[in-house]
């Protein structure tokens, strides 16, 4: 019994810190306005298989298994410019906070959205042709 209940506590502090990072409060509409106002950038992080069956047209892929690799501060630079919101999405909301976490101490807003990209495309987001 004592040992359940060890593997269980191991298992809720583990989980408890997969993810520090939590979803932005911005709207679809939000992210819009502020993509249109080069306020912000919009981040796909799935994998390239996924980004080639379809992906938003205002994004940009960079995918959660480079990110893993831990960008640079050049290699964000590059990626984002200067001074900007990151959104990041990917199919369902997950990745993006895993992403969130592995990009937060770069100096930049990063905001993982909750939306993944079906639920971009239904908000008006425009599929790339």
């Amino acid at each position: 019994m004592r040992y359940s209940l060890s593997i269980f506590a191991s298992l809720f502090v583990l989980c408890s810190f997969v993810s520090a990072a939590e979803h932005t409060k911005d709207t679809p509409a939000v992210v819009q306005k502020n993509l249109k106002a080069d306020e912000a950038v919009l981040v796909d992080v799935r994998e390239v298989e996924e980004w080639n069956e379809g992906h938003l047209a205002e994004a940009m892929l960079w995918q959660l298994s480079d990110i893993n690799d831990g960008p640079s501060a050049d290699d964000l630079k590059k990626q984002f410019g200067d001074n900007k919101i990151v959104y990041l999405h990917c199919r369902a909301g997950t990745r993006a906070l895993y992403a969130a976490d592995k990009l937060k101490d770069k100096g930049y807003d990063i905001r993982p959205l909750k939306q993944g990209y079906a639920e971009l495309l239904k908000a008006g987001f425009k599929k790339a042709d």
